[in-house]
């Protein structure tokens, strides 16, 4: 099965060349522009040939499914709680990644909107702790991969959000690659859980020392959170569903820096002149990130009258996750510079899951076959662009 995973993935890499080698004709026949680029992000990009452009789309599309794909693997076995603490750390870690762009850059026009899509992420990152702890993260990968996938889907398609509307050259096989994605996504839903109660775990198997975190006041606790009183059906039912919002927010979160490019050329718009590198738009969005986690954490906080639950051992880790989480965005917004965010969106997303997929086998020895199903979503809908 790995291997038929492999095969299908290169697959996917032939039909989206052929599709961006098409595109790029396409785009030189009518004398597309590329736009105003940012300080020093039009050299790299104007002095760049078709097959200097798809190398680097791919090599930033390949280090972004790496990182995507294992970046929740530093804190696997870390005590995280209810994940409040965790993901303000790794939203610490990935402002810090933004910095260094921003500096590297030479400090782009730094657009407001753009920190409205990092604090459409930061809210569905809150879910990601609870998701792992109901139905595990192999499975709410795959929920919420699925409707990112479906709403990245949508919104370009039918350009809602004020976004451009994207035409396709066979509009019935692509709503037939989205129903294919649907039906996977509805599958994954009666897949088997790798998450056990702990009451069911054999005496062998439970730890001689307690995770646990540190108080305000200076006590430990044990490492249960609100999700660990549920009952197991209960559970499951939450954390799929935490999975879709997931999804919805982080497949919605590209829209306003689209947005902004969209409506850079509208001589009418606040947004006219602005870059049409992406990447000028890092350092906003991920400040968009950092600022929401903290409400959420001060929040957080305050419902728990100043004595949050800190857990030592998860920083470190944390923001080693948060570093690899922001180098792969980073080489999703090049991607989308070079490729398109139609060509680089199903790869990345479809690619990670593989490599979810080969990390969960290498851990618990379960292959998770579904993925399969969405993968050949993506090889069917990535040959209609």
């Amino acid at each position: 099965m790995l291997l038929l995973s492999v095969v299908s993935s290169v697959c996917l890499l032939l039909a989206t060349l052929q599709a961006v080698q098409c595109d790029a004709e396409l785009n030189t026949s009518t004398g597309e522009n590329t736009g105003q680029l940012g300080k020093y992000s039009v050299q790299l990009v104007t002095n760049s040939s078709n097959g200097t452009d798809l190398t680097y789309g791919f090599v930033s599309c390949g280090v972004a499914v790496l990182f995507y794909g294992s970046n929740f693997v530093p804190v696997k076995k870390i005590p995280t709680g209810d994940g409040l603490f965790f993901q303000w750390v790794l939203c610490a870690a990935v402002w810090s990644v933004s910095l260094v762009v921003n500096i590297i850059l030479g400090s782009p026009t730094f657009w407001p909107l753009a920190m409205l899509g990092g604090a459409i992420w930061a809210t569905g990152n809150i879910t990601v702790v609870p998701i792992v702890k109901t139905i595990g993260l192999g499975l709410g990968l795959l929920i919420w991969a699925s409707f990112n996938l479906l709403i990245g889907w949508a919104s370009s398609r039918f350009g809602w959000f004020g976004i451009d509307a994207e035409e396709v050259s066979n509009p019935t096989l692509n709503y037939c690659g989205a129903g294919c994605c649907l039906l996977s996504a509805v599958i994954f839903f009666f897949v088997k859980s790798d998450v056990h109660s702990q009451s069911s775990r054999p005496e062998e198997e439970e730890p001689l020392l307690i995770d646990g975190c540190v108080n305000a006041d200076g006590g430990t606790s044990s490492d249960d959170s609100w999700v660990d009183t549920l009952r197991p059906r209960t559970k499951r039912l939450v954390g799929s569903l935490l999975a879709v919002a997931a999804g919805l927010l982080y497949g919605t979160s590209f829209v306003p820096v689209l947005y902004i490019k969209n409506h850079a050329a509208h001589h009418d718009s606040h947004f006219t002149g602005a870059s049409q590198f992406d990447l000028d738009y890092v350092f906003a969005q991920f400040s968009g990130i950092f600022l929401t986690s903290t409400v959420y954490f001060l929040i957080y906080c305050a419902a728990m009258k100043n004595t949050p639950r800190v857990y030592p051992r998860a920083i470190l880790p944390g923001f080693v996750s948060g570093v690899m989480w922001g180098i792969a965005t980073c080489c999703w917004f090049l991607a989308n510079t070079y490729l398109s965010a139609v060509v680089s969106f199903p790869i990345i997303t479809t690619v990670s899951i593989n490599t979810t997929a080969v990390l969960y086998y290498y851990y618990s020895g379960t292959i998770l076959i579904p993925h399969l199903v969405l993968q050949r979503y993506i090889n069917t809908t990535a040959v209609l662009y």
